[in-house]
């Protein structure tokens, strides 16, 4: 009779490889509790996100190629996921229980980065992923308002601030600790006061990222993120006009001064179909600049997002459209660039250097 071996099971495994990360899984210790009991095998494989998008592939392969090995007559896959732990702890500022922050910026207003920030991180908590989401554009503190908790007040605990909760994700904002008529006048250090405050002083819990949705520029709220924490990576936000384009790059260029990894920009309001003509497409705001952007400097384009009532609508009425209408252009396209942020986290959490940086803790 046959003996099957861990061994073998696990040189076919080997020829899985992840088309990101460009390596098989068992190099990448995906495979988990193999256990082999005569002819029956089990095993987990274990991704790092939870929306990957070829983990119905992996599972197919995997029994394929297992179900190969002479004297296996079952083959049990349990697909799984972890998302992977970020950059780590810097300075004196521990998030230990907070794997990734993911900054979403732009280098103007107006071009819907809080309603892309609120967006991806409700889509992040919908494909399974512990998500909190800190507003930390204090000059316009929407977020609230966005997700339909603007009436609501944080409570405390033990000295600190629970988060409010709100279509899976756990969110913090100016515009829950203050009177919503109070106008925000703040200066550097004041900034960077509230800031650290929505870090040390908010039970954030364990989470997989925690979504950063920063104030339009490149001011004080950046450094301060950037010097407080290890930010894994940050979004940046444009719509395809030339305007748009030319302060996205000042921010872009910003980041990579303070060392912060881009992990890809999205372009909003990308153009419009009339829902009574779905046959036509109007560019508004021009076509092409954010991808023309992230060939240039040579960053990840993470997706377009149409231009469309739902979005705003959806918005005013604190339901972000991936929930109010998931089968639109506008949440469909949310919905994907997600999963382009959360592979591109991956990607950058499993480089080689941050590896060994983990492993050395």
């Amino acid at each position: 009779m046959n003996q099957i071996t861990e061994q073998a099971i696990l040189d076919q495994l080997k020829n899985i490889i992840d088309p990101d990360l460009k390596k098989d899984i068992v190099s990448l210790d995906f495979v988990k509790d193999l256990v082999i009991k005569g002819g029956e095998v089990s095993f987990r494989i274990v991704l790092t996100t939870p929306a990957c998008p070829v983990k119905e592939q992996f599972e197919i392969d995997a029994k394929q190629l297992v179900g190969a090995i002479e004297g296996v007559e079952n083959v049990k896959v349990i697909m799984d996921a972890e998302v992977p732990k970020g950059r780590g702890i810097a300075g004196n500022m521990a998030l230990p229980n907070v794997k990734n922050i993911i900054a979403v910026s732009s280098g103007k207003g107006g071009v819907g980065k809080s309603t892309v920030a609120v967006n991806l991180a409700v889509s992040l908590a919908l494909d399974g992923a512990k998500v909190g989401l800190m507003d930390a554009d204090v000059y316009g503190p929407n977020v609230p308002l966005m997700l339909g908790v603007a009436d609501q007040q944080p409570q405390a605990f033990n000295g600190q601030i629970i988060p409010i909760e709100a279509h899976g994700v756990r969110m913090i904002s100016m515009a829950v600790l203050a009177p919503a008529d109070k106008p925000m006048i703040l200066r550097g250090p004041m900034l960077h006061g509230i800031v650290r405050q929505f870090l040390t002083d908010v039970n954030w819990g364990e989470l997989d990222y925690l979504i950063v949705d920063m104030p339009p520029g490149t001011g004080d709220v950046q450094l301060s993120l950037a010097q407080l924490v290890p930010v894994q990576g940050a979004v940046l936000v444009t719509t395809p006009q030339t305007v748009s384009i030319a302060d996205v790059r000042r921010a872009l260029k910003m980041f990579e001064t303070v060392a912060v990894p881009i992990l890809g920009v999205i372009e909003n309001m990308s153009y419009f179909v009339p829902p009574d003509m779905p046959e036509k497409r109007y560019n508004i705001f021009g076509e092409g600049g954010g991808r023309k952007l992230t060939e240039q400097y040579n960053v990840p384009f993470l997706g377009e997002v149409p231009l469309g009532m739902e979005v705003r609508e959806a918005g005013d009425a604190g339901v972000p459209v991936v929930i109010s209408n998931p089968d639109s252009p506008q949440a469909k396209a949310f919905r994907k660039t997600a999963e382009e942020v959360a592979r591109q986290v991956s990607i950058e959490a499993m480089k080689p250097e941050l590896v060994i940086m983990s492993r050395a803790k």
